[in-house]
């Protein structure tokens, strides 16, 4: 077996706990790597001003994908007033990591599988395979926006759209805005990874979940792309939902949904929720791919109340790993990782406190470990 590099990137509060957990069952697996270890997160925020070193850069370009634990994120006052005194009022504004490493890396694609697993108690129905491809660089996430609003942006808009109107008289520090950014390279991007994913796996269902009928311009440009695109996969039905009836029908019949693909806020939405039908956050595992690099991911956040106390589900960390392995083309070693977190799943004799038992961290990854 191939000896790839991996960066680790633990992060912040459990996050370290769930790193550790799947690396110890990667190597159970018999999966080898040289694991290097990046720094990234809160703290560093506070001492340095920066949550994404610029060493922790080099390192992702130095290695074959990335494992991410969890960062804690907070709004820009609060983030502000929790630098090292030193660094105050020098004009350091907190970024998220994770968007910044998406957008510098071009990791394009968020994939978040969503599948009930026998067993679980949590499942709301024991049949739902479904997968949300959601776009990752772009929408209302591009980062780009203002608050207080400049006079020059507040010309232009009122200069070029009259529905502008109602906020004309408005003071500025009154008035913020966010752009949602969508482009054709993007929406087709997107679109492709989806499409690709149906045909590979052979879906027979696609669906688009947007809101054209508001969103005129940019989910209109995600619609025309769609129905342009799909011609070229006749083995794939493509449909579209508006993505707030997306939601109920999600609950309502979440087993007649395979692949769903939508914009960056709208995806995150529709993924988290997907979580909820199969368990929680607790196996919510995600990819953040591009076309050179990967980074896999658990989306259950830092969760610092909980940090140090061994009590969190670290199968959405395995399952992210377990996504790691299929991105390298390790099917097999990724099959039977994912074939011993459904067998401890299905026999219910390790729960972690989500699903109703006393299992530490650490005692659920060994049982997963077990069955390897």
């Amino acid at each position: 077996m191939t000896r790839y590099k991996i960066a680790v990137l633990p992060g912040d509060g459990v996050g370290t706990e769930v790193v550790d957990c799947a690396i110890d069952v990667l190597d159970r697996a018999g999966f080898k790597a040289d694991y290097r270890h990046g720094d990234i997160g809160w703290e560093f925020w506070r001492k340095e001003g920066n949550a994404f070193p610029e060493r922790t850069i080099d390192l992702l370009k130095s290695t074959d994908c990335a494992l991410f634990g969890a960062i804690t994120s907070k709004a820009k006052d609060e983030a502000a007033r929790e630098l090292a005194p030193s660094l105050k009022d020098k004009g350091y504004v907190y970024f998220s990591p994770i968007v910044g490493m998406r957008q510098m890396f071009q990791l394009h694609t968020n994939m978040r599988p969503c599948r009930s697993y026998p067993g679980n108690p949590l499942n709301i129905k024991d049949d739902i395979d479904l997968v949300v491809f959601r776009e990752n660089t772009e929408g209302l996430y591009a980062g780009i926006e203002w608050w207080p609003l400049p006079d020059e942006v507040r010309d232009v808009i009122s200069k070029h759209h009259k529905k502008w109107a109602p906020f004309k008289e408005l003071p500025k520090e009154d008035v913020a805005v966010s752009l949602r950014v969508i482009s054709k390279l993007g929406a087709q991007r997107i679109l492709r990874s989806g499409f690709e994913y149906a045909k590979k796996f052979g879906k027979a269902r696609l669906t688009l979940a947007e809101k054209p009928n508001v969103l005129r311009e940019t989910s209109g440009l995600m619609t025309k792309v769609a129905k342009e695109m799909a011609v070229e996969y006749p083995m794939v039905q493509m449909d579209e939902a508006n993505v707030d009836a997306m939601a109920m029908w999600l609950v309502k019949d979440p087993d007649k949904y395979q692949v769903i693909v939508a914009s960056n806020l709208f995806g995150d939405i529709l993924s988290d929720l997907g979580a909820g039908l199969v368990g929680g956050l607790g196996f919510a595992a995600a990819a953040n791919l591009g076309d050179e690099y990967g980074v896999f991911e658990p989306t259950h956040g830092s969760a610092p109340k909980y940090a140090g106390k061994s009590i969190v589900n670290p199968i959405a960390m395995i399952l992210a790993s377990k996504m790691m392995l299929d991105w390298l083309g390790e099917k097999e070693t990724a099959l039977r990782m994912e074939s011993a977190v459904a067998e401890v799943v299905k026999e219910g004799k390790v729960r972690t406190k989500d699903l109703g038992g006393e299992a530490s961290t650490v005692d659920m990854a060994k049982a997963v470990a077990s069955k390897l």
